[in-house]
């Protein structure tokens, strides 16, 4: 059986992301691959500094242009 399982390096243990289905003291063998996270893709902070530079328009009432550009 083949199974990839996600797991944290730190303070010399892998810590397991996610539960493991295998018996007790189970012997396994395993292959380490480093997943390097993508540089492009921007974070949560990037996203919300993104929104707020939008949000920030200086317009203080949005709500009375709302029909603007309505048919």
């Amino acid at each position: 059986m083949t199974k990839t399982i996600r797991a944290i390096y730190e303070n010399g243990v892998f810590r397991l992301i996610e539960p493991v289905d295998l018996p007790e003291r189970c012997e396994v063998e395993v292959e380490v691959r480093t997943v390097i996270a993508e540089a492009d893709k921007p974070g949560l902070d990037d996203v919300y500094a993104i929104l707020g530079k939008r949000f920030d328009s200086g317009e203080h009432d949005v709500a009375a242009r709302h029909d603007q550009h309505q048919p």
